[in-house]
């Protein structure tokens, strides 16, 4: 779709006006004024009892500079989940029902009315419910009962486009499954499910090869080159007749977000896709996709995100904290921090907790506790993934009581070499990693670290923790310290020293 058709088929409600686009401050879009919607003519009066809109600079200064655990209970004190009024309105209420039946602009109707009565909960009754894409509102809890399964349409015409980001890069592309723009207090909670009904008949084919090449790769090398040269957002337009895949589930700049526990299986890509958002909580979601790139929580230039009792199993990363990518990243310019993650299950994944490699915007303070992770399909634990097109300083990251069963490469990854590798101006940084009272049961090694001349490892500690079976050498390029006190790392097949006897032999 071109710039001159959006603009000539701009509808009011989508999220592309130019008072929200503006709302970026120094990522600004470049707009003609054809793009000023009648919404954004219309008065901004909040109707009465709903959240405000935020303010219109994104997430503020840079954070402070976490020193260690002891600076936790400030951040978690910060993240509170939001609270809903106690009004419902069920599918019941517009028209629906029975089952099996599509429920689009019922679910429209009930988020409007939920939004302009001032909030509460849009509910989707136990049952199997058809839908295309959603757009949350401020107020709007969207609560799955138990046993209610929304099914989401594979037709790509179904999905405008909106504002979103697409592996870091800010662009015009077909809207997640459901999103939010600029909105406060808004939740999906519940025990019911998420469906996406990606498959390789639909989505995951878009990523698969198609003959010679993967059906993706000109529009995502297009995105990657007006990333990288600078052209207005705006003009960067996907969606229909392209092949960028949406994500699941996005708040764009946001504040005050709750996701509770719900499944999530068959996502087109990324799962849950906090961006530009503040004070996130996530909770008991339970994690089935194995398509691919389909990582199960992506929070990319958020702050205060708290990511607690959930289960990934995901065919991409488990948990990747992101902050956009290369020059993208640098333009927009907002760091990940404040990250929380605790009382997780990490099954399949390519990492169980990753930073990157859409880090250009830098990343701080990450904590991650009370973890279980185990899977021969699990490859890494704790993985930082940066180089020379990148950049970013990927620092403050604490993780303690992590039970790890068995992965298949190794405890801790540090790549500098992805992708890319040492092929840019961009200085890659890792420091200040503290790792306290892991136990893993099986692993081929310890670290895999990674790096080139110019690049900076620093500050990598392990403490207190017991690493067995453990059955290659361990592989370390590092410019700083890597330190150990109190570990203990056991081979799978233990040697026996050169001049050693053993008690039978006599001392």
């Amino acid at each position: 779709m071109a710039k001159q058709d959006i603009e000539e088929n701009y509808q009011p409600h989508s999220p592309l006006s130019r008072r929200r686009l503006l709302q970026f401050g120094a990522a600004s879009l470049t707009l003609g004024p054809s793009l000023l919607s009648p919404l954004a003519r219309a008065s901004t009066t909040t109707p009465a009892g709903a959240s405000p809109k935020m303010p219109s600079a994104p997430l503020g200064k840079q954070p402070a500079m976490a020193e260690g655990w002891q600076d936790l209970p400030a951040i978690l004190a910060r993240i509170k989940a939001p609270v809903f009024a106690a009004r419902d309105f069920p599918l019941s209420d517009f028209g629906i029902h029975h089952p099996e039946q599509e429920v689009s602009e019922a679910i429209k109707q009930a988020i409007a009315a939920c939004h302009q009565a001032g909030g509460g909960r849009v509910v989707i009754p136990p049952g199997v419910y058809y839908t295309g894409p959603i757009q949350l509102k401020s107020g709007v809890n969207l609560h799955l009962a138990d046993g209610a399964t929304l099914k989401f349409s594979t037709d790509p015409a179904k999905y405008p486009n909106v504002l979103t980001r697409w592996e870091g890069i800010e662009c015009v592309n077909f809207s997640p499954l459901i999103y939010a723009y600029g909105e406060q207090n808004i939740a999906i909670t519940g025990k019911g499910t998420l469906d996406g009904q990606a498959s390789k008949a639909n989505w995951w084919a878009w990523k698969q090869a198609d003959g010679t090449q993967v059906r993706q790769f000109n529009d995502m090398k297009s995105l990657m080159q007006m990333g990288e040269k600078g052209t207005p957002v705006a003009e960067r337009i996907f969606g229909l007749g392209h092949f960028l895949r949406p994500n699941f589930i996005q708040p764009y700049h946001c504040k005050n977000v709750l996701i509770e526990d719900i499944s999530v299986i068959n996502s087109p890509m990324w799962e849950l896709h906090p961006v530009l958002s503040e004070n996130v909580t996530i909770r008991g979601v339970q994690i089935h996709s194995h398509g691919p790139n389909n990582d199960g929580c992506d929070p990319e230039c958020c702050r205060d995100v708290l990511i607690e009792n959930c289960v990934f199993d995901t065919g991409d990363d488990c948990i990747a904290i992101k902050s956009g990518k290369n020059n993208d990243g640098r333009r927009v310019n907002k760091p990940a921090s404040n990250i929380v993650i605790r009382g997780c299950k990490m099954l399949d994944g390519h990492g169980g907790v990753v930073l990157g490699s859409e880090c250009s915007g830098n990343i701080y303070n990450v904590f991650v506790e009370d973890c279980e992770m185990d899977s021969p399909h699990l490859d890494r634990v704790l993985r930082f993934k940066n180089n020379a097109v990148r950049g970013g300083k990927l620092e403050n990251v604490f993780m303690r009581n992590i039970r790890v069963g068995q992965v298949s490469e190794a405890i801790l990854t540090i790549d500098f070499l992805y992708e890319e590798g040492e092929k840019g101006p961009y200085k890659p940084v890792v420091r200040n990693v503290n790792i306290d009272n892991v136990i893993s049961r099986a692993s081929p090694r310890v670290m895999y670290i990674v790096s080139f001349k110019g690049a900076e490892i620093d500050g990598i500690n392990f403490a207190n923790s017991t690493f067995s079976g453990i059955e290659s050498s361990e592989v370390m390029a590092t410019t700083g310290t890597v330190s150990f006190r109190n570990v203990v790392i056991e081979p799978k097949n233990k040697p026996q020293g050169l001049n050693s006897r053993l008690p039978s032999q006599g001392w």
